[in-house]
Parts: C-alpha cells; structure tokens; sequence
C-alpha cells in the first residue's frame, strides 16, 4: 500500500515546530559560548563545556525514536516527544543566561553549563521525532520536498534567533552593555522570547498535524517483517537495531562525522575568533563591550548563513532531481569548507558575511541530504529509532571535537581560534569526498519507478 501524497501546506505545517526549535537552538549556537566566557569560562575550556551537548543526544536521541516507534497515544507517536522537549527546552532558554541569580547555590558557569545540558537534551528529545515524522508521513517521492521545507522553516527560525540580540540592543534600545560576571540585557530578553516562540510553534504542529495509526503503518511499510510493536524487546532493542544498521547509514556515518566535526568547532570558537581575528581583542576578554559587539555580530552571522539556507533550501529538489542527491551534497559541503576556511582572510566584520554564504549552502544540505538519502534504506517500523541511532553520528565528532578541541586551539594554535575555524573548513571539505561512497536506494526507487 502506498502512501498517499501531502498538499505543501500540510508539509509545512509537520514542521512549524522545528522554526521554534531551531530559533533556541540558534540562541544557544550563537550566544553559549560568550556566556560562558561572560561567566568566567577560559576560551581553551570552551568546547568541554559544550561537551555535555552532544554526549546529552548521544543517549536521549535513541532512546526517544526507540520509545516513539512503540508510543501510540491521543496525540500519536511522535507529538507527545515534540511537546515534552519544547517545555522543559523554554525552561533552559530563560535560566540560562539568568545563571547568575544561582550563584547563592554553586558558581554561575555550572549553572549555566547545566542549563546548557537541559537545553541540549531537550531539543534532542524534540528534533529526533521531528525527522521522523517526515519519513513517517511522506512517500518516497516528496521526502526530499518534505526535509527541504524542513529546512527553510529551520533557517527562519534560526536567522530570527540568531539576530535577535543584535536586533533588540540596536533596533530597539535593549542594554547590550554589562559588568563582568553578568550578561547584558538584550541576550536575556532574547532566550526570553525564544522560549515563548518555541512553545507557540511547537503547539502548532502538534494541533495541526495527524499521525498514521499503527494498521496504516504496517500497511505502508512494504518490507516489514512479522515482528508487531508488542513483540519488541525493550530499550534493549536499541542495541540490537545498532547492529543491523543499514550498509547506507554506515555510509553515511563518515560523511556526518566530518560534517559535524566542522560544524562543532565553528559553533564553539566563532566567537572568539572573531573578536581576537577581526576585532583585534586579547583571548581573555570576556566583558568590554567591544566583546559585546563582536559576539552580537556572531549572531549575525550566524543569522546570515542560516538565511542563506532557508533561501538555498527552496531550490535543494530541483538541483537533486537534475544531478543527484550524492552530487548535490558533495558540492554543497564542499563550498562550506571554502566559506569557513575563508574566514581567515576577513579583516572586517562585513566581510563575514560572503563566508557565511558558503557555510549556509553547506548548512542546507546537511539539514535535507543525509536524511532524505537514509529515509530510503529504512523500513517504517523503524524509522524513529534508526534516525536516533543515526544521530550517533552527528553527536561522536562533536564530542570528539569537545574533547580536543580546546587543546588544539591551546597547544597547536596558541590560542588563535581562527584557525579553528580553518581547520574546521578542511574537515567539510574532507566530508565533501566523502560523500562519493554512499549507496542512495532511494533514488534507484525513484528512478524504477
């Protein structure tokens, strides 16, 4: 039985909610690391900090598609996670950068690394169904459509959570300026007004959108075997579902690892970077308001090659149909390491703006590709754990790069955190050839058919 296809506007409403999640998520990208620093946090120590991000969707991710494979409830299989995620995910948003209110209780930076970890967990418990709900509701057909809207909804909401700092202290007079050990105002009202952004989206997509019942899955999934959702094996299964992974997914593991590799060290060391590289300031400075500026236009950025992405990820469909989903992802990373290894030749804040433009192309197909290639080798009844598991990959270089990424920056690159952001375009471009391994049966379906 074949899966009938969605009108564009029930597409789009599958994924209001990732707006909302990827706007505290841009928050989080953007904002973490200067708030650390804010807190007391060396830039060498930057990425151990970060390190609880990824470790936090190593565990939960799995086990979140494990469980909403075999959840059916009023609200379906998936919705219940989205809606779960997104509460306690607004709670992080706005004690964050309030961290300091604790400091009675333990020092503001374990605080805020704490809510970092609650943040991290929760938009994992979110994202994970999300994918999923994806492959669930759309033919083979309109996947590729279907995660490329994905990922225009997923850059609005991020280019709006990443300038949201900038826009509040500039545009409307909200305090940019702070004392040490405490973050300005406009950063505050900011993860404030994520939160309830998050909320209002997330409650959308739950109220709008339906889920195919347990019979209509197992009439959907043409190759499912005769094991029913009651005759699971538990949390265990987990491992089992790890070993038997797809040939494609194992692929694909490589061309992630160097991805998110690279997306690591940008995320964690932009900020520095730029205010040592363009902005001419010292490793230590954490509180002047020349710092301020620069983590403000970070944000920028960070809106810019997120911008780039929603705009790019209209035309994702139409440039795989013509050349390849395997083609269309080689040459998108490839022009991402050339945006981030450019950054080093930037000797003025504007001139960010062209790198992020590459990074955003990058950014784009690393939302859609992978998962739209993976959704193809996986059978329905399977298709939430498997994108868990898949999330391994995504989370093993970040940790990976937490763990020794500090010290490259330390010890190879005397604390220049630009080249970390070079050394990051290298491993894009790494991933980039990557990509020429993977098997794509989704498009040899497509193509049959």
């Amino acid at each position: 039985m074949k899966k009938p296809q969605l009108s564009f506007a029930e597409i789009v409403n599958m994924s209001v909610g990732f707006l909302g999640i990827q706007m505290g998520f841009a928050l989080q990208n953007a904002n973490a690391s200067r708030i650390l620093q804010s807190f007391g946090a060396d830039v060498h120590h930057l990425s151990w900090f970060w390190l609880v991000a990824p470790l936090t969707g190593m565990i939960v991710q799995p086990i979140i598609g494990h469980y909403s494979d075999n959840t059916w409830t009023r609200l379906g299989r998936r919705r219940p996670y989205f809606l779960f995620g997104a509460i306690i995910a607004s709670i992080g948003l706005v004690l964050m950068p309030n961290a300091d209110m604790f400091v009675a209780v333990m020092p503001a930076i374990w605080v805020g690394a704490g809510m970092l970890m609650i943040m991290d967990a929760s938009f994992n418990i979110a994202m994970e169904p999300f994918r999923a709900l994806v492959a669930d509701k759309l033919p083979s057909e309109q996947r590729t459509t279907g995660f490329s809207i994905q990922t225009v909804l997923i850059g609005i909401g991020a280019v709006v959570g990443s300038w949201l700092p900038y826009v509040l202290a500039e545009g409307f007079g909200i305090g940019k300026d702070t004392v040490e050990g405490a973050i300005p105002a406009n950063v505050i009202w900011s993860f404030v007004i994520g939160a309830i952004c998050l909320l209002i989206t997330i409650i959308w997509t739950v109220s709008k959108t339906s889920e195919y019942s347990p019979e209509e899955v197992a009439a959907f999934d043409e190759e499912a075997d005769e094991v029913s959702v009651d005759d699971q094996k538990g949390i265990m299964q987990i491992f089992t579902d790890f070993s038997n992974m797809p040939k494609t997914m194992m692929q694909l593991g490589l061309v992630q690892f160097f991805s998110w590799f690279a997306l690591f060290l940008m995320w964690v060391f932009s900020t520095p970077a730029i205010a040592q590289h363009v902005y001419g300031l010292d490793y230590s400075d954490s509180s002047s308001t020349a710092f301020q500026d620069a983590g403000n236009w970070v944000g920028i950025i960070f809106g810019v090659y997120n911008l780039v992405s929603a705009i790019f990820a209209f035309f994702l469909p139409r440039i795989a149909d013509k050349v390849g989903r395997k083609r269309t992802h080689s040459i998108c990373l490839f022009l991402g390491g050339l945006g981030l290894m450019s950054v080093y030749l930037c000797s003025a804040p504007w001139m960010l703006i062209i790198s992020m433009i590459g990074v955003g192309i990058a950014w784009a197909s690393i939302l859609a590709m992978p998962y739209a290639i993976l959704a193809g080798s996986l059978p329905l009844k399977k298709m939430g754990i498997y994108m868990g598991i898949f999330n391994f990959f995504i989370t093993l270089p970040q940790i990976i790069s937490a763990l020794i990424g500090g010290l490259i920056v330390k010890y190879l690159f005397d604390n220049h955190a630009v080249y970390a952001l070079v050394l990051a375009g290298v491993f894009m471009i790494l991933a980039s050839f990557s990509v020429s391994i993977v098997e794509d049966k989704d498009d040899l379906v497509i193509a049959k058919g």
